[in-house]
């Protein structure tokens, strides 16, 4: 992990203290890691402290070799800063990371969590809007449609957002994975969601920096919130309302729109 987490310019912990993101242009809130190796369900590891300024992340990134693994940084709106509020979130296999929030969720915040599913309630550790939108998309079929979950969920807070007179009321990037594929979704209620992008295909990014070929598999791909490394045109950016799904090497974008 070590290999993205640290070594390239821009890389995620150095946007933890330097995001280009005028909301959140510092996220020293705590930081998590989640990856996937011979055991089906994924190892995490969280922390409440800067992601800049923590030894244990650095050993564990330069000691720890997965073919699929997430990573998050956070900046807290209104949730507490504890280790349970620290992203990816887990459900056996599955992991979900959260850029954006969900607006003025005081106001209805009791709704969406009695609209949790109760074989899935006992899995919410902490109290933020991201781990409340996991689970009603795990209540919506995740675990069979993630679109289709994720577009229900979407279309539900907004649904009750309005109910208790907030019109727009959501803002998000996601990061979704069940260990063999990875989703990534950018939407706002708004129009105007973070920033998203995916890495181009291999043969691409192999013509803009050669130096990359021996370290790269033809199906290695990434999806980030902003750009890493020196060559900016390796990044594709997932426009708005969009999904992006990877599986084996494959990239495919397509439109998201929520059901209410």
């Amino acid at each position: 992990m070590q290999e993205l987490l640290f070594e390239p310019k821009d890389n995620l912990i150095d946007q933890s203290l330097s995001s280009r993101s005028a909301e959140t242009p510092t996220n020293g809130d705590g930081f998590g890691v989640g990856w996937y190796s011979k055991w089906e369900r994924p190892g995490l590891f969280h922390s409440i402290r800067p992601a800049w300024n923590d030894s244990n992340l650095r050993d564990l990134a330069a000691n720890i070799e997965s073919h699929l693994f997430m990573a998050h940084v956070r900046a807290t709106s209104l949730a507490t800063v504890q280790e349970t509020n620290c992203h990816p979130f887990r459900y056996n296999n599955w992991l979900f990371v959260h850029n954006g929030e969900i607006f003025e969720i005081e106001k209805f915040r009791r709704d969406l969590l009695i609209a949790v599913a109760p074989e899935y309630f006992e899995n919410i550790l902490g109290s933020t809007d991201s781990e409340f939108m996991f689970h009603l998309a795990l209540t919506f079929g995740l675990e069979k449609d993630p679109i289709d979950a994720m577009e229900r969920m979407v279309g539900f807070v907004e649904a009750v957002g309005k109910k208790n007179n907030v019109p727009a009321s959501v803002w998000m990037t996601i990061g979704l994975s069940d260990g063999k594929t990875l989703w990534g979704f950018r939407y706002a209620s708004d129009g105007n969601a973070p920033t998203l992008y995916h890495s181009r295909d291999v043969s691409e990014l192999i013509k803009i920096n050669p130096a990359i070929k021996e370290r790269l598999s033809n199906n290695a791909r990434s999806i980030v919130s902003e750009p890493i490394g020196k060559f900016k045109e390796m990044w594709a950016e997932v426009p708005q309302s969009s999904v992006v799904v990877v599986h084996e090497g494959k990239i495919e974008v397509s439109s998201f729109k929520p059901i209410h």
